[in-house]
Formats: C-alpha cells, sequence, structure tokens
C-alpha cells in the first residue's frame, strides 16, 4: 500500500507563487510537508502561505523573498535562511521564465 503523507517532511518549492509551482506547494501541503515558497514577490509569497493547508499541528509554512535573477543574493540569502533548518527533504527547482518564444 502506498502512503502519500509526507508528515514531518520539509519541501523548498521555487517559483511558488504561481502555476506549476504553487499547485505543487499546494499539493505537499495538502499532504502534510512543511513548505518553503521561495519567490521574488513577496505579497504574492504572503498570499500563498496563508492559502496552504495545515492537516497536521507540527506543521509550518514559511518562504523566502528571493530573485533567481541575481544568483549571487540568492545564494547568500539562501544559505543564511537555510541555516536555521534542521533538514530539508524535499527540492523543487521550478523558475519562472524563460519568456515563450518561437
Amino acid at each position: 500500500m502506498l502512503n502519500s503523507s509526507m508528515q514531518n517532511k520539509t519541501a523548498i518549492v521555487c517559483g511558488s507563487t504561481q502555476g506549476i509551482g504553487k499547485a505543487i506547494a499546494i499539493a505537499l501541503a495538502d499532504l502534510g510537508a512543511s513548505v518553503i515558497l521561495v519567490a521574488r514577490n513577496e505579497t504574492k509569497l504572503q498570499i500563498i502561505q496563508e492559502e496552504l493547508s495545515l492537516p497536521y499541528e507540527n506543521q509550518k509554512h514559511e518562504y523566502l523573498c528571493a530573485d533567481f535573477s541575481k544568483p549571487e543574493e540568492l545564494k547568500e540569502k539562501l544559505t543564511s535562511f537555510l541555516s536555521l533548518k534542521d533538514k530539508i527533504h524535499i527540492l523543487v527547482n521550478n523558475t519562472g521564465g524563460p519568456a515563450p518564444g518561437l
């Protein structure tokens, strides 16, 4: 039997304020994971954080406002943020773009 619970797991979901990133963050939260949202728009991050479900009492959702187009700043923010975390179990490395073309 497949156990799809993500209880006691922590997931980082990049590009999580819209599209597939948002959908993945919602699905992981619904399965019980604590989700760390990463995107560049803090207002959208706050809105999505509030929308995520909390089916388990030990779940906690957070966000990190960072812009993937500024790699040095991103590295600094992530390093600092993650130094305060115990363990990350899941990484969804998703970003917006590149812009569609021919």
